[in-house]
């Protein structure tokens, strides 16, 4: 019986690749796993610099609540995903023809302060989630059918949205910072080269202060002029910052680390990443066995 080489070699490189993929979303969860678990919570006026979690309760900027996109309902954060049902033959399933998430900020408050959250980036895992089916493709201000029934209702199109919303509880781990209140030491050489970039993007107007003989360019001592204004200006600036409220925020690290929100606290989220990599351990093992079958089939092992 004749192999057939070329089915063989993509079922080996499907088996190969379950078995990487496998590995490394397995080991990827359980790590990330262990790291909700050892970081400590820290209350938000006394966070140190960096990589911090914190829990608390979600509150408006103040500026309105925002409106999700399917169901109109006010909320502070949302993410919805449109799909089509497609059916070709026997291949039946749902495409994603439409998507978005919510970039706006979050306000994060505890006993003793309050974080802003920049959300782009990071795993959201909200509480409110709701999921139905239509015949529009955009169902805007659209009613949702609750529970069983709009799960199972007909339609070509299915709906899903999740929010976050004011008053709930909020998990959060990323990098944070805080600014201004004196929290900002004055590195004086890079602030002063920053400002004097900024002039010179007004090339005319830095000409029009400083070339003081009038011949269109800068000689020497009239740079001497423009670098020692910078520093001025520069100290000014740091001044009126060290005075001005501290603003504590949260973003996404710049490290491999874990950027999460959710509305279920470390030891949930933590539990839902071991069953992940189980998932991911199963896929693993499943890659493993498929590939020494098929290598001892094509006789290389």
């Amino acid at each position: 019986m004749a192999l057939d080489i070329p089915g063989l070699s993509i079922s080996l490189a499907f088996s190969l690749g379950a078995f990487a993929g496998g590995g490394w979303w397995c080991l990827r969860r359980l790590a990330q796993a262990r790291l909700l678990l050892d970081t400590p919570t820290s209350k938000i006026r006394s966070a140190a610099q960096g990589y911090v979690e914190l829990y608390g309760v979600l509150h408006s900027l103040g500026e309105g609540p925002l409106l999700a996109p399917l169901t109109g309902k006010p909320c502070l954060w949302w993410r919805y995903r449109i799909e089509q049902y497609s059916e070709r033959g026997k291949n039946k399933s749902w495409r994603v023809v439409d998507s978005g998430v919510s970039d706006a900020w979050l306000r994060l408050a505890d006993a003793t302060g309050e974080c802003l959250i920049d959300p782009r980036g990071a795993e959201v895992r909200p509480a409110t989630r709701e999921r139905w089916k239509g015949s529009q493709r955009h169902p805007r201000g659209g009613l949702v059918a609750g529970g069983l029934s709009g799960w199972l209702g007909s339609g070509e199109y299915r709906y899903t949205e999740e929010r976050l919303h004011a008053g709930e509880p909020l998990y959060a781990i990323g990098d944070f910072h805080t600014g201004g209140g004196g929290h900002q030491g004055l590195d004086l050489a890079t602030a002063q080269g920053a400002v004097i970039r900024e002039w010179k993007g007004d090339f005319a107007g830095l000409l029009q202060r400083f070339d003081s003989d009038g011949d269109g360019q800068l000689g020497e001592t009239e740079w001497q002029r423009v670098r020692l204004a910078a520093q001025l200006e520069a100290e000014d600036r740091h001044r009126r910052a060290s005075v001005a409220p501290a603003v504590n925020q949260m973003r996404r690290p710049r490290e491999s680390q874990p950027f999460l929100l959710s509305s279920h606290g470390e030891d949930e989220l933590a539990r839902h990443f071991r069953w992940q990599a189980l998932a991911g351990a199963l896929l693993c093992v499943a890659g493993a066995v498929a590939t020494v079958y098929l290598l001892r089939v094509t006789g290389l092992l």
